[in-house]
Formats: structure tokens, sequence, C-alpha cells
């Protein structure tokens, strides 16, 4: 099986503080994305201790953002920031959002000789403000790169805080968040479109249900995460041949308040396939 996790760390020297080291040990994904870094190349490697193959594109703005790539197995090969073909997306150059990282897989195995893991993440937006047209932009120039990277036939994963609870299964308090970035109308229909029209997968929904949850944000403030008031924003979106060998699908929530290393839980696949 090949463990895949993503996670937003909401600062990665803080989330080591807090006890992210012994999750990471634990678990030992064979491949990790992380959102949030919000730390230098140098930092991020320190934190993450030994072992590691790294890609990561550091935020311009600093102690902002930042997306990585992690894996035990050296990469085939590396990209750093969204370019689609055709989609002027020169606004996200070193903003800390985007980062591909392609794995060597066995082909009988697999069905699939690579597989593209991608780590995101989607601006939050502000409902009727500028914030609100970025963040749909960088959407449309997700969907044109997730277009072209399975093309080809090969696996691909995205992964990260892509800051939309697709359906009302997806948080605890919808009705009060109609108006609100995050479950706005015009969001929710690029992830109809996206698992619709576009063939991806929600792997985790497709594991667990019609829900409610499983929730993955919880506000630090008030009881939110005592009384499981959260949100579904942290995604495994996979290709439709990969989605088909996801094993199990789980959402690492810790079990208490104090034990929290980020205000998100990790979010970890099985996959029936085989890096080499």
């Amino acid at each position: 099986m090949l463990t895949i996790a993503t996670a937003n760390v909401n600062g990665v020297r803080a989330a080591v503080r807090r006890g992210m080291g012994p999750w990471l040990t634990g678990r030992a994904p064979d491949l990790l994305a992380l959102q949030e870094v919000r730390a230098p190349d140098d930092a991020l490697v320190e934190a993450l201790g030994e072992g590691w193959h790294v890609v990561h594109e550091e935020a311009a703005a600093k102690g902002r953002a930042g997306v990585a790539v992690a894996g035990r197995r050296p990469f085939e090969a590396v990209r750093v920031g969204l370019v689609p073909a055709g989609v002027d997306a020169s606004a996200y150059d070193h903003s800390g959002r985007w980062v591909e990282a392609d794995v060597a897989l066995d082909t009988a195995s697999s069905g699939a000789g690579l597989l593209t893991v991608v780590s995101t993440y989607v601006h939050t937006g502000e409902a009727g403000t500028p914030r609100q047209v970025e963040k749909h932009a960088f959407l449309d120039a997700m969907l044109a790169r997730m277009t072209e990277l399975a093309a080809d036939g090969r696996h691909v994963v995205v992964m990260g805080d892509l800051n939309v609870a697709h359906q009302e299964a997806d948080l605890k308090n919808w009705k009060g968040n109609l108006k609100k970035s995050g479950f706005l109308p015009e969001e929710r229909a690029w992830f109809d479109r996206l698992f619709g029209e576009h063939g991806w997968v929600d792997v985790v929904r497709a594991a667990a249900g019609e829900g409610p949850g499983p929730y993955t944000w919880w506000s630090w403030r008030g009881k939110a995460f005592d009384t499981d008031a959260g949100w579904r924003i942290d995604y495994q979106i996979a290709s439709p041949g990969l989605a088909a060998r996801a094993v199990k699908a789980e959402v690492d929530r810790a079990h208490t308040y104090a034990a929290r290393w980020s205000d998100h839980a990790p979010v970890v696949v099985e996959y029936d396939v085989h890096a080499r």
C-alpha cells in the first residue's frame, strides 16, 4: 500500500512544537503534502527530520502560505507554481499555493507508470470583494492544470486546503454560512463540475458516505472543536483510476483540544499501488 497524507500545518515550526512529530512517526506516510508551511526551506527540512525528499514553494510574502510535497523516495520530477497552458496564472507566481511532484510507480500493480502528487492551498476569499475574484481565478487555473495532468493517463492526486465545503454535509453550520466565502453557490458549483463533468473523485467522501463530516477544520476559538462544529475543507481529489485503488481514507482528528497541533486535521488515504 502507498500511504499518502495531507495536512495544513498552520506553520510547520509551530506544528512541531505542538506535537506533529509523534503523529508523523506513527503514521509514517510514504508521501506527505503540507500547506501553510510559513517557513523557509531549511526550517521545513529541519521540522520534518531526516529521510525526506522535499519540494517546497515558499511564499514571497514571509510568514504566509507555502506548500510542499515530501516523499521517502527521490522524485522523478518536480514543478513549482501554477502554470496551465492558455491560462494567465502569473499572479500566483511565488504565492506558495501550488507544487507538483512526480513519483514512479510499478506499472504491473498500478496500471499507470507515473503518479503526480500536488499540494495546493486555495485562497480564503471574502464574498463580494476582489479577494473572492482572485479565489475563483485560482480555482479556474487549478482545474485547467488538473486537466493537463490527467490527459496522458497518469494517476494524479491533488491534495490540500481548498477552503470550500462542497456540500451541506461538509460543515456543521451550513445554514449560517450560505452567503460566506467557503460555502458560496458559485464555489460549490465549481466542485460540482470537478466531480461531475470532469470526473475527479473526492476520495474521503466516496469512502465516508453521505456524512455529515468527517470535518477537517475547527476554529481555535470557543467550543468549535469540542462540539465538532467544523468544516471539511481539506481534500484528497484523485483521478478516477487512482481513486478506484483507494483502500482506506481517514481524518486524523485529535482526541482532545489540547492534543491538536494545527487547527486542521490530517487526511490520510491508503492506495493499492506501489512506488519504485
